[in-house]
């Protein structure tokens, strides 16, 4: 295939997968509009958040780095496709493995939600991540599509699948809402089996046919599909198992700090404590008082965690580049990257916080508002992340992501604002850190950063330890500087966050 040939499909598998995106949040909103006004908005809110989360963070973890490395530059030409194919059989068990994790943890180490509210969430969690496992039978097919360039097949399938899924559960609300969360862990479960089912009939049919023959297709029976030995080879490359590998180590980090935000469990408790859609005068005071109190303090937490990363991202970013992939990563554009992503984390932190109240305290309109305003955020996210991806590559991507988080960010505050503003509580206290703190978090920029440019990075490790010895001591400041000022985050971090002193205490 032509580098032009390459470069159309890849330019149609761009604009395909635009509007399967569009297209999917159309068919979301559409989705959560209907199903909200069949079910609560707490069981909606527990598929959306930690459902979601548990099988995008299985999926993510169990093929990410497999998909990268499989499809890196070369693959099929200097590696052989029996190995590749071998190597991404892995997935299954990882998946299982990953599955068996995350689902002890989202039932014995994740609060669960109240059974009279949230009913069958167990055996949902464990629908869920076999869903997810289930998903990576198709994993190798997936691959060879992508790396064949089968422009058609992968919006064809995740169509397919979707209107299936949107379909049992708009009929399974109708006519079994009783059924709780069983309705959308039977829904997911057919989307991920549509998937699985659309890639095998694809390929049934196309193996050994004439096009696979003029295109050379390296497989020519099903069974070639399946993980097995050839003479004289290898079970799998393991150049590529390296780089899968080392892929793995990224997307665990990334997953952690692109979805970190979601990991938040408050909005149970924001939703157990608030009556949803009255205003603050309609409340039990000492319920609003209550959340008042946990708002202003998870707002002051996260954005000292934030600020923290962002002050000492951008004087650290090319040191720890540097020392985890040498001059590869920490030449060129790859601290920059990371200082943009340092303040990024802090946006995210800070929306994952203010969307949690604002969905628990929202009423039915006011959320098939917000539904329609993510949309075009949504769309427009879509257009400044080209724009600005053109104007300055990948630095322009995250600062489309950071303007879309603040506007999203901006929206809960208003509405935050208006929620309190005739009551005697200011939850966006939490938003202003201590003077002493901005004070020390402002010395700490300047002096890391003159630091970095003095002692790091070309100079040897004698020099980087201390660039890393004077971190250490703004660290401290800083620190101190928290403990010093902000006493009631602190004892909220003790009583709130800590699970043994919180059990010692009561």
């Amino acid at each position: 295939m032509s580098s032009q040939d390459v470069l159309k499909n890849a330019s149609t598998l761009a604009s395909y997968n635009v509007l399967l995106q569009v297209m999917f949040r159309v068919l979301t909103f559409l989705l959560n509009a209907f199903t909200l006004r069949f079910v609560s908005k707490e069981l909606i809110g527990v598929v959306n958040v930690r459902l979601t989360l548990l099988y995008s963070t299985l999926v993510f973890l169990s093929r990410e780095a497999f998909r990268r490395a499989c499809l890196s530059g070369g693959s099929g030409k200097n590696h052989s496709w029996r190995q590749i194919i071998n190597l991404l059989w892995l997935t299954l068990p990882l998946g299982v493995l990953w599955a068996v994790l995350l689902v002890c943890v989202w039932l014995w180490l994740l609060e669960v939600p109240d059974p009279q509210t949230v009913p069958y969430y167990g055996p949902a969690v464990v629908l869920f991540a076999l869903a997810g496992v289930q998903e990576l039978l198709a994993e190798p097919l997936w691959v060879l599509a992508q790396a064949h360039m089968f422009v058609r097949l992968k919006v064809v399938a995740e169509s397919l699948a979707m209107i299936a899924k949107c379909s049992i559960t708009v009929v399974l609300v109708v006519s079994a809402r009783e059924w709780g969360l069983y309705i959308f862990s039977a829904a997911h479960l057919l989307y991920t089996g549509f998937l699985v089912l659309c890639y095998a009939v694809y390929f049934i049919r196309f193996l050994g046919s004439k096009e696979a023959k003029k295109k050379s297709f390296p497989f020519h029976r099903v069974g070639d599909l399946l993980p097995c030995r050839e003479d004289g080879e290898p079970l799998v490359d393991w150049t590529l198992a390296r780089l899968t590998w080392s892929f793995f180590k990224q997307s665990f980090l990334k997953q952690i700090l692109t979805e970190g935000e979601r990991y938040e469990s408050f909005y149970i408790f924001f939703a157990k404590v608030l009556e949803r859609g009255r205003d603050v005068k309609s409340q039990k005071q000492e319920e609003v008082a209550i959340a008042a109190d946990v708002l202003e303090c998870l707002l002051k937490l996260v954005l000292v965690i934030g600020l923290i990363i962002t002050v000492f991202g951008y004087a650290f970013s090319h040191l720890a580049l540097d020392i985890y992939g040498g001059s590869l990563l920490s030449n060129g554009a790859g601290p920059t990257l990371l200082r943009c992503y340092s303040c990024y984390v802090l946006l995210l932190a800070v929306n994952g916080v203010t969307e949690c109240f604002v969905f628990a305290a929202m009423s039915q309109e006011e959320v098939d508002k917000y539904n329609l305003v993510m949309l075009a955020l949504s769309v427009s996210f879509l257009f400044l992340s080209y724009m600005l991806t053109w104007w300055a590559g990948g630095v322009g991507f995250i600062l489309a992501n950071c303007l879309n988080m603040g506007l999203r960010i901006l929206h809960s505050l208003l509405y935050i604002h208006h929620y309190f503003q005739s009551s005697q509580w200011k939850p966006l206290r939490g938003l202003l850190p201590s003077p002493l703190l901005l004070l020390a978090l402002a010395i700490s920029a300047v002096v890391t950063a003159v630091s970095e440019s003095v002692f790091c990075c070309d100079s040897g490790w004698l020099l980087r330890f201390v660039h890393i010895g004077v971190g250490a001591v703004c660290l401290l400041g800083v620190l101190v500087a928290v403990l010093l000022t902000e006493t009631r985050l602190i004892q909220f971090v003790r009583t709130q966050l800590l699970p043994r002193y919180r059990k010692k205490h009561t």
